[in-house]
């Protein structure tokens, strides 16, 4: 039955029905609607403007493409040629030329194609040049994190700027780059794209392009790359100095670990396989093998390239670099360290394999070291690091960290000198010390009682050494260390027989400071790198650090002359070497190490010999017996080379001075024990000798400079107290229990 409509109930009040109500909804909906048509008529101006722009614009920069030589893209660099000191040609360093092999995409692992493309641009076949989704991804991204965390560059359009070098972090140049990308895909294919990438990108260590870089770092050709290999070297990419292998084989494993990641998330590969091949040992190039240039001056300039150069530069090739080596010198120094070395595998007593039982992998045969400094500049003009390159890259002269020995005793007594008011007449007991379990002998065995201080010196006497150690202060000592870059050294007595490691650049640039008058120069192998059109890239400026008055810089020096005339070094004059020189002998625990370090007015020179795995090198083979004859070589060559030698000259104002041996002030002719000797006035002591009531006296303690600050070390002459203005006798009896510990008995 049907349903009826209910009527209204009677009795119902039903009112009027009000119209206003409806009438305010009418005129809402019309302001809507005039609102909305304003926002639809701003936003189509909008984009209609937009659009022109991007007409216009990207017009003007597809104008400023045409401009580009399109050619360039598949020439290979020039090379980067390397000239010594006086223009002379040295050789080419490592990436351009010989260094870089040219394969098609065809020639190389699928692996690393997949793995370069799921990495750098995953939608390279589907862009044409341009990746705008890419674009619109990266701008959402960096959005949200408010920073810069992903880049829109395809391969197409890096391919444009490392062949073009554009290098400015610009919007316009982003745009540039883009429009050249445009053209390089209308003008090549994607297999052409994909190949000059692949053979112009750098992978480390010296090596341009995959194929390259498969054989420098694995000994295979590109086609050949497991997926474990292909995915490292793409990794290196994003960081080429800091992710490849040889030098961080952590990072390189950082880098794979990502990319493989990156081909899972790309479903290219397996989480199985992916977690295979980060698990896959890896088979390096050995590091006896491991080399892009053809000696040890010429890679050591390609790996300083980049603390200068911007990589794309670097790349590019057909630079200039004019460094300070001299080529004549540089040949004089590795043929003698050879020829030195060879005479000491022969002699009576040598039982290592000499080098020429040497069939490839690392080398266990005698090797050493040598740098040539130039004291006016802070130049190497000569840079050795081991016999010989193809056999061993490795270079010594700036990498290998060796205990130093007694050449470090020089810095011992300028400490002294200068902290303490010690001076080279002043006496210092030879007799037996101790400290605890250690107490050190002299290398005759014997003891001789009160000597004057520089005689510890002269003749190397570890027992006088240790006590002028006492004097100068350990933490002076550490805190020169440091200020002369040899890092922090042993908090301990042993520190004043060299008992720690620095490298034989180092302890020669530190030596170089005594012959330019206490102020540490800056070394140095790259003074001049131009651009192929001549325009200058880098050029270097001298930098110096006063460590030591010069004062100190000279009394020093004028004792490391007789250990050349009567101690430890007269060796150099019996081969021949007639040149005012300065310098000093070391020989480390058991004859690990043999050392030489000296200097005249224009170079320093340190010579370092030793088995790379440290050991006995032979009974007596003191430093004077295996370094010297290399060094003495080398200085002489010098001689012809343009660097004859001038004894270096006293301080303005040096005069010769009455001093007292036992406090070290100053005396007068009726002084007992009283001593002459030429005293530059920043030594001279203020107070007089009254009955040797001080130990010695001098210069009021002050700070070294340490890295990062450069304040001038200068002398500040006190009374004899070294203190407060006290009296010589006052000062004698504080220090009276100290003096019976660090001079001894007096014989």
């Amino acid at each position: 039955m049907a349903r009826r409509n209910p009527s209204p109930r009677r009795g119902s009040k039903r009112g009027p029905v009000s119209t206003s109500g409806g009438g305010s909804r009418s005129k809402k909906r019309r302001k809507d609607s005039l609102l909305g048509r304003f926002v639809r008529r701003v936003f189509t101006l909008g984009l209609l403007l937009g659009l022109a722009a991007l007409v216009v614009g990207g017009g003007w920069y597809g104008w400023k493409a045409m401009e580009y030589d399109l050619d360039l893209v598949k020439e290979i660099p020039e090379r980067t040629l390397v000239y010594d000191r006086k223009g002379e040609l040295m050789g080419h360093v490592a990436g351009h030329g010989e260094n870089r092999v040219s394969v098609p995409a065809s020639q190389v692992s699928e692996h690393f194609i997949k793995a370069l493309l799921a990495r750098e641009d995953s939608r390279f076949y589907q862009h044409g040049g341009v990746d705008y989704l890419g674009v619109l991804r990266a701008l959402v991204a960096n959005l949200k994190s408010g920073g810069i965390d992903q880049g829109a560059s395809t391969i197409t359009m890096q391919l444009a700027r490392n062949t073009y070098g554009m290098k400015e972090m610009t919007f316009q140049r982003k745009l540039i780059e883009a429009a050249l990308a445009v053209r390089l895909e209308h003008e090549y294919s994607k297999e052409e794209i994909l190949s000059c990438y692949m053979n112009r990108v750098y992978f480390g260590s010296g090596l341009y392009g995959v194929e390259r870089a498969a054989q420098g770092y694995f000994m295979k050709p590109a086609s050949q790359l497991t997926l474990a290999e292909s995915a490292m070297l793409v990794g290196v990419i994003r960081g080429p100095s800091l992710l490849n292998p040889f030098r961080s084989e952590d990072n390189a494993k950082g880098a794979q670990a990502e990319v493989l990641d990156r081909l899972v998330a790309s479903d290219i590969v397996t989480r199985a396989d992916a977690d295979a091949a980060k698990k896959q040992p890896l088979s390096l190039r050995p590091p006896h093998q491991r080399f892009a240039t053809g000696s040890y001056p010429l890679q050591a300039v390609f790996d300083l390239l980049g603390d200068f150069l911007e990589p794309h530069l670097i790349e590019s090739g057909g630079l200039r670099v004019h460094t300070t080596l001299d080529v004549g010198l540089q040949r004089t120094a590795e043929t003698a360290l050879d020829k030195h070395l060879t005479t000491a595998e022969r002699a009576k007593g040598y039982r290592h394999s000499p080098r020429s039982s040497h069939r490839g992998g690392a080398t266990k045969y005698l090797q050493g070291a040598v740098v040539t400094l130039d004291n006016q500049s802070g130049g190497i003009v000569a840079l050795v690091g081991g016999r010989d390159f193809g056999e061993s890259s490795f270079n010594r002269a700036l990498a290998a960290r060796r205990q130093v020995g007694s050449t470090f005793k020089p810095f011992i007594y300028a400490v002294a000198f200068h902290r303490s008011g010690l001076l080279p007449g002043a006496y210092v007991s030879d007799d037996p010390v101790r400290f605890a379990d250690w107490s050190p002998k002299n290398s005759d065995g014997t003891f001789t009682g009160l000597q004057p201080a520089a005689l510890g010196l002269i003749r190397s006497r570890n027992t006088m050494s240790v006590r002028v150690g006492q004097i100068a202060g350990i933490d002076q000592v550490r805190d020169l260390a440091r200020a002369l870059k040899f890092g922090e050294i042993p908090n301990s007595p042993v520190v004043s027989l060299g008992a720690f490691e620095t490298t034989p650049a180092t302890i020669t640039s530190a030596y170089s400071t005594f012959a330019t008058g206490g102020v540490n120069l800056a070394p140095h192998l790259i003074s001049r790198i131009e651009h192929a059109d001549g325009s200058v890239l880098y050029r270097h400026p001298v930098e110096g650090r006063r460590i030591f008055p010069p004062g100190v810089a000279w009394v020093t020096t004028d004792i490391l002359g007789k250990v050349m005339d009567e101690g430890t070094a007269t060796k150099a004059r019996e081969l021949g070497y007639r040149a005012p020189a300065y310098g000093k002998t070391g020989t480390t625990n058991d004859y690990h190490d043999a050392w030489f370090v000296g200097y005249t007015d224009k170079l320093t020179t340190g010579v370092w010999v030793g088995l790379d795995q440290p050991k006995t090198i032979m009974q007596g083979g003191y430093g004077g017996a295996l370094a010297l004859p290399v060094w003495t070589e080398v200085m002489k060559a010098a001689e012809s080379r343009g660097f004859a030698a001038a004894a270096i000259a006293q301080p303005a104002g040096t005069r010769t001075t009455v001093l007292c041996r036992e406090c070290g002030l100053l005396g007068s002719p009726r002084t007992r024990n009283g001593y002459q000797m030429p005293l530059p006035p920043d030594l001279v002591p203020h107070g007089k000798c009254r009955g040797h009531g001080g130990l010695f006296a001098g210069n009021a303690p002050q700070a070294f400079p340490v890295p990062g600050e450069s304040p001038a070390l200068v002398a500040v002459p006190v009374d004899g107290s070294g203190g407060p203005q006290r009296e010589p006798g006052e000062f004698g009896r504080a220090l009276r229990g100290i003096g019976r510990f660090l001079f001894g008995e007096r014989r």
